[in-house]
């Protein structure tokens, strides 16, 4: 059983890997940066819009992704990573630089943000299956999960926490 539960979750770190994490990433920063550009009314980020984007963008991991708190880096580190993604070196970030400077900006933060996502992937199908027997005891639901084959009823309880993670994100930014 337990080797099904490391295969279900290679299944779904192949199929949500890097594509999936990087589509939130660039949700996330794409909503931040048009919301600081319409705020500062301007096309393109300097330095004090980069720093209140990244002070948002720390907001929404730290207020939407349980586990630890990540404190955002200091204005010096900005500077330093905003040199190295103007491309045009026009002093400003414009939106294409814009996700290249988060990921630069925090790769630490976002390798421990897609690790959460992949552990619940597979710390799910392992509490639903320690817990079945719990959960058969329960009045009303308690029957259908004793009818459900141990698979069935794993790979259901792993579908309903990543729905429901996902659900919880979208509904972030």
């Amino acid at each position: 059983m337990f080797d099904f539960i490391l295969l279900m979750g290679k299944v779904f770190y192949k199929l949500l890997g890097k594509e999936w994490s990087e589509k939130h990433i660039r949700k996330i920063t794409d909503h931040v940066f048009d919301m600081v550009k319409n705020q500062a009314e301007t096309v393109n980020l300097t330095f004090e819009d980069l720093y209140i984007a990244v002070l948002l963008v720390y907001n929404g991991i730290n207020k939407y992704i349980p586990g630890r708190h990540f404190d955002p880096p200091s204005k010096r580190r900005v500077k330093e990573v905003m040199k190295e993604c103007d491309i045009n070196k026009d002093n400003q970030i414009d939106h294409d630089e814009f996700f290249n400077f988060i990921q630069k900006m925090a790769p630490e933060t976002f390798y421990v943000v897609h690790k959460k996502i992949i552990t619940t992937l597979v710390v799910a199908p392992t509490v639903a299956t320690t817990t079945k027997k719990a959960a058969e005891g329960v009045p009303g639901i308690g029957k259908l999960v004793q009818r459900l084959p141990n698979l069935v009823y794993t790979a259901l309880m792993t579908i309903a926490a990543v729905w429901f993670q996902e659900s919880f994100q979208d509904s972030a930014f």
